[in-house]
């Protein structure tokens, strides 16, 4: 892709073994596997190790697989052998140790990821408590990301806002609570990372088909989500003006050699 608005023809593309599928076509919420392959043939070589500490079913694993890089998994609720139980607040790795991250986090409550407590997905984005204890636990999240990614090295986060009818509203009135996740986790990981792009993916959820979905949307006057963000950041703990904010010594002391050895650059980028 050329541009910052991508929108493709499936969720998924034909691998080289001829399956025609990446991850779980039925797992809610499964990120498009065309997202991860441009993202990691543009930011990641041949044996690079990739990172989702959101694993979900597995999609990032077999586009690692499809692209000869190492994939690595975590999730609460593991769906498959090759994914390790883990949670992403505390990725359990060693500092500058991965080349590349990848995640698509929970977007508040509409999906029940699992059983777990823990889980981050049943945190709501605008709660009670106005968010902060969801902010606050991606806040973990990308700490962690940060944490564990080399310098100099690549995270793409694949994110939707959302939005809340209010109850009790008078009808058609659009009351209802609009949820900017997408810029208010930008904002967190500029605490961390550098900004190197932001771009719009087309969602394709069967959902948006349905006549009846647009009717309740015109009726109760919101707007259904057309497009998800996908940010692209890079850790940078070397600047002439000391590492970004929230960098920490430990993970800039991590790089050893790897960082000191020159590395070609990904393609398209200095």
């Amino acid at each position: 892709m050329t541009t910052t608005l991508w929108e493709y023809p499936s969720q998924h593309y034909d691998a080289r073994d001829g399956s025609r599928m990446q991850g779980d076509k039925d797992y809610v919420g499964a990120t498009p596997s065309w997202v991860i392959w441009q993202v990691l043939s543009r930011y990641t070589r041949e044996g690079d190790s990739v990172l989702d500490p959101m694993c979900g079913s597995g999609t990032t694993l077999d586009v690692c697989r499809d692209l000869g890089r190492q994939g690595i998994g975590f999730d609460l609720a593991p769906s498959r052998p090759d994914i390790r139980q883990g949670d992403a607040r505390t990725i359990g790795l060693p500092d500058a140790s991965v080349d590349f991250v990848f995640i698509d986090p929970p977007y508040s409550t509409h999906v029940d990821y699992s059983d777990d407590p823990r889980c981050i997905g049943k945190l709501g984005a605008a709660g009670d408590d106005g968010g902060a204890a969801y902010y606050g636990a991606m806040e973990r999240v990308l700490g962690e990301c940060f944490r564990v990614l080399r310098n100099r090295r690549y995270l793409a986060l694949y994110v939707s806002d959302s939005w809340k009818k209010r109850k009790g509203g008078p009808k058609g009135s659009g009351a209802g609570t609009f949820m900017p996740i997408g810029f208010e986790l930008f904002s967190i990981m500029r605490r961390h990372f550098e900004a190197v792009d932001i771009v719009t993916v087309v969602r394709q959820n069967a959902k948006l088909g349905k006549g009846n979905w647009h009717k309740v949307a015109e009726e109760e006057n919101f707007f259904l989500r057309g497009f998800n963000y996908l940010f692209i950041m890079k850790k940078v703990v070397d600047r002439p003006d000391g590492p970004r904010p929230g960098a920490s010594a430990a993970a800039a002391r991590g790089q050893g050699a790897m960082d000191r050895a020159p590395r070609r650059a990904p393609r398209g980028r200095s």
